[in-house]
């Protein structure tokens, strides 16, 4: 997508159609919109005295235009944007991504967008940038018909008397986020026959090829050697080979003061039977997404090579895929992970954590300094937090509130939960060091935590239950139903802010 910025007046933009923000309850009785209003005789008061357009999020009026000397834009979109007081950099994103799919749908390639917020421009850019190309993914790569053919070649951000060198880098950045998220949310929306083990770990080697990062996949004789029987026992069950996927990205511009490795990590599940403990029929099909947790790693790297920031990324993705035949894994089964822990599996669909245990265990060998890791890991989660808030669990509060703050800034909410010494308890085993579930249903989520903690040793680590959080179930005006790329932002961000620091 051709992203262009302009300081120039609103009047001025060369494009088809004007795209500006309509606040709640706004009248068309001072500032741009008077102004409009008075370019187009009276038209924009029309539309807004009339309740046609009342400024709730997402309400779109769409006004063809008579010729007018002083406007070059000769149709005008106006979408609300709620409440004043509660608009922020992220509902410009909305905005954009709400433009975006209005002018898809009405076939016009190109729109300029006046997002009348003010605040600072390299961030209203990058998120401008990233909420237009957000909205473009859809789901239907795979149908031959009835497919969204229609494409947006560009538009331009309009913020009058701004600073073009700032406004420029933000979109920049926002392009380069947007287009790694939609990566990852094109892998997770891979069914399991297109996307096994193997072909992920070859477009991660791909991908790595573009942006210039380091691409290691293990195969599973070699993760054997390593000791990594954790991990190698969800594949078992399965003719597709697990992967064990390593991306490095070595900064040119590391600091000799900065001995920081951040290590990103995901479970890569490319389809989830639940193998011996089958999962049921219905829905299963979900589970095509089990592998968004190492998507969502691929992604970020993607982000991280492109952006340079001066601290080196270690990014971790366990790919296997989990079926049940005469060779897989059996509840009450022994494993051991390259830590040493055994590790009682009493229920293989609990599959995850058994994957991320030698993950977590190899980045903290490897020398990480902050490890998180990310996975589709329990439906507890969404019981608990639903699609709103991703859950954050960790052993080093400092790292945690750092993920989090640093998940605020990009739009991206995180909720944590506890994890007392209690809570381990649940996973003590009486003939292995631990096992793989708890006791009945407590605390699903945390007890899933807790068993990836003992693999982190002294590290500091944290761990994101994005199962709830990775798929939206329904559409909005400024992005599609399906994959959401969450967590991406928050991690890119967070390395930035270490390099920055």
């Amino acid at each position: 997508m051709n992203i262009q910025a302009s300081t120039r007046s609103f009047r001025e933009t060369d494009a088809p159609v004007l795209v500006v923000a309509v606040f709640k309850d706004e009248k068309a009785d001072g500032g741009i919109l008077q102004e409009l209003d008075n370019l187009t005789g009276g038209v924009v008061a029309s539309v807004i005295d009339g309740e046609e357009l009342k400024g709730k999020d997402g309400e779109t009026a769409f006004l063809h235009l008579a010729p007018n000397e002083n406007l070059k834009a000769n149709r005008l979109l106006l979408v609300g944007v709620g409440d004043k007081a509660e608009y922020n950099a992220q509902k410009v994103g909305q905005l954009a991504g709400t433009a975006a799919r209005f002018c898809r749908s009405k076939s016009i390639k190109s729109f300029s967008l006046v997002p009348r917020f003010e605040g600072d421009a390299t961030e209203v850019a990058q998120i401008a940038a990233t909420g237009a190309i957000l909205s473009l993914f859809e789901l239907d790569k795979y149908r031959t018909k009835d497919k969204e053919e229609r494409t947006i070649d560009g538009f331009t951000l309009v913020i009058e008397n701004g600073d073009e060198k700032a406004i420029k880098k933000g979109l920049e950045r926002g392009q380069i986020i947007a287009d790694s998220m939609n990566f990852t949310r094109d892998l997770s929306n891979e069914p399991g026959n297109y996307l096994p083990p193997a072909e992920m770990a070859d477009r991660a080697q791909k991908m790595a090829g573009e942006v210039g990062l380091k691409c290691q996949v293990l195969e599973e004789a070699d993760c054997e050697k390593l000791g990594m029987g954790s991990f190698l026992s969800v594949g078992a069950g399965s003719e597709q080979p697990s992967k064990f996927i390593i991306l490095r990205y070595e900064p040119a511009n590391r600091k000799a003061s900065n001995k920081d490795l951040v290590a990103l990590v995901g479970k890569g599940i490319t389809f989830d039977t639940g193998g011996i403990s089958l999962k049921p029929g219905e829905n299963m099909d979900a589970m095509k997404y089990d592998m968004t947790g190492g998507g969502t790693v691929m992604g970020a790297m993607r982000a991280i090579a492109l952006l340079k920031p001066s601290v080196p990324v270690l990014g971790i993705i366990a790919a296997a895929e989990n079926m049940p035949d005469g060779k897989a894994t059996k509840p009450g089964d022994i494993v051991t992970a390259m830590n040493g822990k055994t590790i009682e599996v009493l229920n293989t669909d609990a599959e995850g954590r058994l994957v991320l245990a030698d993950a977590v265990a190899y980045a903290a060998k490897e020398g990480a300094t902050h490890i998180v890791d990310m996975a589709t890991l329990t439906g507890a989660v969404i019981i608990a937090l639903g699609d709103v808030h991703t859950a954050i669990l960790g052993t080093d509060q400092e790292w945690v509130d750092e993920i989090i703050n640093s998940g605020k800034e990009m739009g991206e909410r995180f909720w944590q939960l506890p994890l007392d010494k209690e809570y381990f308890e649940l996973i003590k085993s009486p003939i292995a060091d631990i096992k793989n579930i708890g006791t009945g249903r407590k605390a699903g989520t945390i007890v899933g935590a807790a068993f990836i903690a003992e693999f982190a040793g002294e590290t500091k680590w944290a761990h994101l239950d994005i199962a709830g959080t990775a798929w939206h179930d329904d559409a909005k005006p400024y992005r599609s139903k399906g994959p959401s790329g969450v967590a991406i932002r928050t991690l890119v961000n967070l390395v930035e802010k270490r390099s920055n620091s």
